[in-house]
């Protein structure tokens, strides 16, 4: 098996509602954030991890495809013709023949225009670009609202850069086989959600300017 070549895909990832992939806190303040999100350690600013990315897009294939485990772990069958095991590599099987996993994904960060337009905003109207909503659980019997907790998003309309790179091997053939299904894997992201409290309104993104 020989590496041949490497096919990137390159475009824009953009947040249609509020988007939370969690980080942890430093610290406990009074009056922080319960839930905040990841940021980069230098810089404070969100960023998607392409670990996020990739094992969303995973998941969704695997389910689309039945290829889940009863017990909820990714598949790991090793088969020649799964293209799961082939591009995210098969789960917990180091016996298995095919190579090298063939997808990286790349962190996922501001683009320009989302990057400029949020340091105006911080400028001029002393905005952040990072959202704090906060969700209560509702008492049934009486309506009242209780146990508040807070949680950071990125803002809905923020956009950043991804970049998706496939492996070639000679036993690929042509690769057009793991580009559509890697483009499968992004359809299935934008139809269900990116992150946490999909179920509850965030996480939907779209994908556009694809290009290879």
């Amino acid at each position: 098996m020989k590496l041949v070549g490497y096919k990137v895909i390159t475009g824009t990832l953009r947040c249609d509602t509020g988007l939370h992939i969690g980080g942890s806190a430093d610290q406990i303040e009074i009056g922080g954030v319960d839930m905040p999100i990841i940021k980069h350690p230098v810089t404070g600013e969100p960023f998607i991890p392409g670990s996020s990315l990739k094992g969303k897009m995973r998941s969704q294939l695997e389910k689309k495809l039945g290829k889940f485990t009863q017990n909820g772990e990714p598949c790991g069958c090793g088969q020649a013709d799964c293209l799961v095991c082939k591009v995210f590599g098969p789960h917990k099987n180091p016996k298995h023949n095919l190579g090298s996993t063939r997808i990286l994904v790349r962190d996922a960060f501001f683009n320009k225009t989302t990057k400029e337009k949020y340091e105006q905003l911080a400028k001029e109207k002393g905005l952040s670009y990072i959202e704090k909503k906060t969700e209560n659980l509702v008492l049934r019997t009486t309506g009242t609202a209780k146990d508040p907790r807070s949680q950071e998003r990125v803002p809905a309309g923020a956009e950043f850069d991804i970049e998706i790179v496939l492996q070639a091997y000679d036993t690929d053939g042509d690769g057009n086989a793991l580009i559509d299904f890697v483009k499968e894997g992004l359809r299935q992201v934008q139809s269900t959600y990116l992150g946490g409290f999909g179920s509850r309104g965030s996480g939907k993104v779209s994908f556009y300017n694809l290009k290879l």
